[in-house]
């Protein structure tokens, strides 16, 4: 399958305008790790997009082994950031006693199982993809991102933030941009910037849910959890059930997602909203997957999966778009009038996205 990639590599789970208030207003170390997480992201960034763009060419997708279970390989940079660095374990092989390398083994595979259980996806890019990570990247390094071919981890600074491989869910999110990328692409901008942010939470929350065994009333709807310290007045990154209530730290500052359209935030900064906006998106699937009974990976999951993968998703497309393709796919999948169709119709109404 031709690859379809988006022109704008996403920077990783910690949107810049955090880092940026964490450089300003953090304590010394945090501070100092902050600058220098932004400084890494700025360098790499242009080597980031090319290998992406190297990796995700108009050619045809490599075919590797399917064999319908992860092939995960984990790395150790060192607090470097040369990548992938020094294997430490391989598929199959026993637990290391490093935290870091063993939660991002873990929850690789609990990434590779959603897709592949639930949805018949094999890896990211449905080819089998091996499934690479890179732990202790950097000194002290605050985020975590996927970079076309692996996933990297930072360490954290200790101080606001903890290691980035603690929260299944920022694993999933990340790995999340890759199967974008095969699939639709939207464009790292504006309201598809946002989408694909929303898209990249929805199935992260998923996988915890599903490695969790929740069903949709059940589970907290929070996305990385766990990621900042005792330290700080914050529950975790973002909320999908309550955008804009995650945190309010005098550091962090508050939580500037929006929950419905009347607040859409119009800015230049974060590629235009995308982790700002991508809150009225999230609560939408939210909505639609908590008037279901049961667990959401089956319902309201399987709807966005299909929109996701549906050829007539344009990679530039709005919030709208985006509403009405879910509806129909919600009917395709559950039958016109159905009570998945109707939650699908009725939480996209309540975010102000399409009209009641």
């Amino acid at each position: 399958m031709p690859l379809r990639p988006s022109p704008i590599l996403p920077p990783g789970f910690i949107p810049p305008y955090l880092l940026d208030r964490l450089a300003e207003r953090a304590g010394a170390h945090a501070s100092a790790r902050a600058a220098q997480t932004l400084m890494i992201d700025r360098e790499h960034r242009g080597l980031r997009e090319a290998t992406a763009a190297h990796t995700l060419s108009a050619q045809p997708a490599p075919r590797y082994v399917r064999r319908n279970a992860p092939e995960r390989a984990i790395h150790d940079a060192e607090h470097s950031t040369n990548l992938p660095g020094r294997l430490v374990r391989a598929e199959g092989q026993a637990a290391t006693g490093d935290i870091a390398a063993d939660e991002a083994y873990e929850h690789l595979g609990a990434t590779y199982r959603l897709f592949r259980e639930v949805y018949e996806r094999d890896s990211i890019d449905d080819a089998g993809l091996p499934l690479t990570g890179s732990v202790h990247y950097g000194k002290d390094y605050d985020n975590a991102f996927w970079n076309g071919r692996q996933m990297v981890f930072g360490d954290g600074d200790g101080e606001v933030m903890n290691r980035f491989t603690i929260a299944v869910d920022i694993i999933g999110h990340e790995l999340t941009h890759g199967v974008i990328d095969h699939e639709s692409a939207l464009i790292y901008e504006g309201q598809s910037g946002a989408l694909n942010e929303s898209v990249c939470d929805v199935f992260g929350v998923l996988v915890k849910q599903y490695l969790l065994k929740q069903a949709a009333a059940e589970a907290d709807w929070l996305i990385g959890a766990g990621l900042f310290t005792d330290r700080v007045a914050a529950r975790a990154l973002r909320s999908m059930a309550a955008p804009g209530t995650a945190y309010d730290d005098p550091v962090l500052g508050q939580d500037p997602q929006p929950a419905h359209m009347r607040d859409f935030v119009v800015t230049r900064q974060d590629n235009g909203g995308v982790h700002i906006n991508s809150g009225i998106p999230n609560r939408a699937f939210h909505l639609a997957a908590t008037a279901l009974p049961g667990a959401a990976w089956d319902t309201a999951g399987r709807v966005w999966y299909d929109t996701v993968c549906d050829r007539r998703l344009r990679r530039d497309a709005d919030f709208a778009a985006f509403a009405q393709l879910s509806a129909e796919n919600a009917a395709r999948r559950f039958g016109a009038g159905s009570p998945a169709a109707q939650a699908v119709v009725a939480a996209w109404n309540t975010v102000g996205v399409t009209a009641s």
